[in-house]
């Protein structure tokens, strides 16, 4: 007789977000002896010798790195993964970019820490490659990134980083889960249906590469292990009790100029504050993504916003409900506002930068003219071109 599972409720609803099942997902201490290749527990965080791990068996390391971030704490850190001397040349390299960005005056936005408090590089991967190619090469060629990042997204994934400069006396982030539905609107998150939440955490795999050594009072990343096993954790790692709860179990783990931490992106973290006296805490922010989260046709949106537009602004005359016509703007304009120019498209203020999709339904709520609505379509053009 075949067995039925019990149901997955299609939508996540209150009984997702109590404080009780983070509890019980996160109140455990992790078994060193279940990860053979790892070389030690810290703070319920697995730790990796890069060394070691070079020479292990490739398959084999690479799926208990699957457990370990899936169904095991959603951390791991590796000691050693990038040669000092690597890591120096990109960091004088990031250097010279920020002193040049400083100099031209604009603010780097943050995610989640105020613009100007501390030193971001945006797009830092492009930057790096066309600042300093060989740098970009030879730090690159690290075998132990390409082993995690095809481990968790396969062979053809995407690089992205952002260098963080924390400086002495910045603050804390807020504990936060990360892209994609971590930067949804939190008014919105419910409408994502149950196994939106479950596969967001797939198409992403977040990374730090530790510039400077970060002792704990320069303020390493703050750790929920297990934490991503919580489903509704998109949804409630706003509210006061999980920020309160984050506060009083994180962990944080001293790091090594070169070491590398990787995390699932549904883990709670936030940087930690950084209360030493002279430690610039230098990070390279890796971001790598699945190369599936495309449509299967490149569309000419922008043309087909501005044949449309008409044809709304007539229905809303008509008097057509505000539902019906959100309805085709969402089929027609883009309604992700990534990937973007974040120096130039920054998200100040909120957590990502307005979409066309928000541009186009400001502009059918005010009227506009088509000839208004194209210099709106525009400007948010000009701001995401690199």
């Amino acid at each position: 007789m075949v067995e039925v599972s019990a149901r997955v409720q299609p939508w996540l609803d209150e009984s997702a977000f109590q404080l009780d099942e983070l509890r019980a997902l996160t109140e455990r201490d992790t078994n060193l002896g279940a990860y053979p290749h790892a070389a030690d527990v810290r703070g319920n965080v697995l730790v990796y010798s890069a060394a070691e791990m070079l020479r292990a068996d490739r398959r084999a390391l690479q799926s208990e790195l699957i457990t370990a971030l899936a169904d095991g704490p959603g951390v791991v850190v590796f000691t050693g993964a990038f040669p000092t001397a690597v890591v120096d040349a990109a960091s004088a390299a990031f250097g010279a970019l920020i002193v040049a960005q400083r100099q031209s005056g604009g603010a780097a936005g943050d995610h989640f820490g105020a613009a100007g408090a501390n030193d971001r590089v945006w797009n830092a991967a492009q930057k790096l490659a066309l600042h300093s190619p060989a740098v970009y090469a030879d730090y690159y060629t690290n075998d132990l990134l390409a082993l995690v990042c095809q481990a968790w997204l396969g062979p053809r994934y995407q690089v992205t980083s952002q260098v963080n400069v924390v400086n002495p006396g910045g603050a804390p982030q807020v504990p936060h889960r990360d892209y994609h539905l971590g930067f949804v609107a939190p008014g919105q998150l419910t409408d994502y249906p149950a196994h939106v939440h479950r596969l967001s955490p797939a198409l992403t795999l977040q990374g730090a590469v530790a510039h400077t050594d970060m002792p704990l009072e320069s303020g390493p990343t703050m750790l929920l292990p297990y934490s991503q096993l919580f489903e509704g954790g998109y949804v409630a790692f706003n509210r006061p009790e999980f920020i309160d709860y984050f506060a009083g179990h994180q962990v944080q783990i001293p790091l090594s100029k070169g070491d590398a931490v990787f995390f699932n992106p549904a883990l709670y973290h936030g940087a930690g504050a950084n209360t030493s006296a002279d430690v610039r805490r230098m990070a390279n922010l890796l971001q790598v993504s699945s190369p599936f989260g495309r449509a299967m046709e490149a569309l000419d949106r922008t043309a087909m916003v501005r044949a449309v537009y008409p044809a709304l602004r007539a229905m809303k005359a008509a008097g057509r409900p505000a539902a019906e016509l959100l309805n085709a703007v969402v089929a027609t304009a883009e309604g992700y506002p990534f990937p973007t120019n974040l120096d130039q498209d920054q998200p100040i203020g909120s957590l990502a930068p307005a979409s066309q999709v928000d541009v186009v339904v400001a502009a059918v709520a005010d009227d506009l003219s088509l000839d208004d609505l194209d210099v709106a379509l525009r400007d948010q053009n000009e701001r995401r071109i690199p």
